[in-house]
This record gives structure tokens, sequence and C-alpha cells, in this order.
């Protein structure tokens, strides 16, 4: 079987991967410690698909170390620790340190976090973790202290349009087919910056229409395809907060398109409406027509007539 389009376009070096120049490019921070060969443990914080484990394995290949990794959602802390003792036991002197990579390290407790630490700061390995959360909020301190936090950002359109032009030029399937990328603007909203998302998208039009020669991808088509693209929205997460955040800055700022867009987000994804009322009840600027704050009333003497 097949692997997926996404997977089979899986960036191998530093020069195939997309998107990122402010961290990989030329004279960028991460560029220039793995030009040198060495790396600092550090966390990769940013959206799916945007290349996280991707670039952790980038840079073990280019530096020829170990690499370990650990998926949070299913691994414990008897599984940190094995991989550790067998880092430990399997590193020699003159070798970098081998690469532990955490995928969705926000999930981890607090525990499995703790379980890290003594490896991480004595160079028993190199902890690269990658998280869609704020690492402020749910990543220990102490782990943070010992580490870079490096945040990615969702693709640009020129960066999606190079990955499209790539996937079809490239990739051993679809250069055997007749495709052209009539237009692009409806592949590039339902995608939302994320380049797997984007390319599964391709991939589905192509495969639909894999019995009809040549493939024309026009907006129409696309559209057609995926019928409704669900909005990113985690009623549980960062999202949940930035989201009715923008919500109410539109109100403030007189913004009433950018209001109902935000509006419109949240309805649709099934937030709660009595969480989206009460916020709209707080974000009232209140006008107090008692000069004593609230606080001091118990101190004053009743009044009687």
């Amino acid at each position: 079987m097949a692997q997926p389009l996404a997977e089979r376009l899986r960036p191998k070096t530093l020069d195939d991967y997309i998107g990122q120049k402010h961290l990989v490019g030329p004279g960028a921070v991460l560029r220039k410690m793995i030009d040198a060969g060495r790396i600092s443990s550090f966390i990769l914080w940013g959206p799916p698909g945007v290349g996280k484990t991707t670039l952790a394995q980038i840079i073990a290949n280019k530096l020829e170390t170990p690499f370990y990794t650990l998926s949070a959602v299913t691994s414990g802390v008897k599984d940190v620790r094995e991989v550790i003792e067998k880092a430990r036991s399997n590193r020699f002197f003159s070798q970098a340190s081998p690469i532990l990579f955490i995928d969705e390290i926000h999930r981890f407790s607090k525990s499995q976090q703790d379980s890290l630490l003594g490896a991480v700061e004595t160079g028993v390995v190199t902890l690269i973790g990658a998280t869609t959360e704020n690492p402020s909020f749910e990543v220990i301190r102490p782990l943070l202290s010992r580490c870079q936090l490096y945040v990615l950002k969702s693709l640009e359109k020129e960066d999606l349009l190079e990955l499209l032009h790539n996937a079809i030029a490239k990739d051993v399937v679809l250069k055997e087919k007749q495709i052209e990328l009539k237009e692009t603007d409806a592949m590039l909203r339902f995608s939302g910056g994320d380049a797997r998302k984007l390319l599964n998208i391709l991939e589905l039009v192509v495969e639909a229409d894999a019995d009809a020669g040549p493939v024309v991808i026009t907006d129409e088509k696309v559209t057609e395809r995926l019928q409704q693209n669900p909005l990113a929205y985690d009623k549980d997460g960062e999202m949940h907060y930035d989201i009715i955040s923008a919500f109410i800055k539109s109100i403030r700022g007189s913004d009433p398109d950018g209001a109902l867009y935000w509006l419109a987000r949240m309805v649709e994804a099934g937030e709660d409406p009595a969480f989206i009322a009460r916020r709209l009840v707080i974000s009232q600027p209140r006008i107090s027509v008692w000069p004593i704050p609230t606080h001091c009333f118990w101190r004053m003497p009743l009044l009687t007539p």
C-alpha cells in the first residue's frame, strides 16, 4: 500500500524544508546550530502541519546521532526511563547526545515531565519537544528552564504554492499524471496554513479524477470534493481563548465584520452559547455611580432618615 502523499514528500534535508525561514533560513538561529553540529534541548511550538516532526528528523539526520521518538499520547514514565537508559548505554564520549523527540509533549503529566529533568540537564539526551499548546501553561517550569523555545508559524501563501508545485513535479505518483493547477485559492483557504492538510486535499482531488485523464484543479472542484471545511477550534485549548479574545477585541474596536467572523467561528465549532453570552456581558464597560469602592461598604455606618 502506497504511503500518503504528505509522508512521501516529507523533506529529508533543510534545503528541501519549506517555511520557517526565521528559524532555518540562512543565518537563522537553528540553522547556525545545525550547521555547527551542536544543538541544545528545545521545544517547538506551533499549529499542526507546519513541520515540527520533520524538522526534528532532519536535525537527527544532519547530526548523524541516534534518534529516539516517544509520543506523549501512548508513552508513560516507564517508557521514558527505558529510552533514557538505552541512550545512556549506547552513547560514546565522542558522540553528540542522542536526540529524544517527544511529540505532543504538552500531554505528558507532571511526573512524566519530571522523569526527563535529570537526563536533559546532564546531557544524556538532547530533548526536542513538539507541542500545539502554549508551553508556558502545559510544560513544567524546571523543564522549560532547561530548553529553548522556538515558535513555528502557519505556512504563508508562497510556501503553500511552492509545496503544491513541488508535489506535482517531484512526487513519484503525481508526476506521472497530467495535473494542471488552474486555480488554487480554495485549496489554500481550506488548508489554513497546514502543509499536511494541503497535500491531503491535493491527493483527494487528484484521486477522485484518476480515471478521467488530465486533472484540472479549480476552486469549484475543490469545494465540491471537500463539501465542508471544519474550522480549527479547540474548546479546551488555547485557541478557545484566542478566538473569544479576538471576538471581544473586535467589539471594543468597533469592527463589526471582525466580530461577526469570530462569532461565526465559535458558533460553527459548537461553542457553548452561555460562554459567549457571559463574555459579552463582562466585555461591556462598567460605570460606577458610587464613588466609594464596594469593598468599603461594610465600613460605612447605616444611614437612617
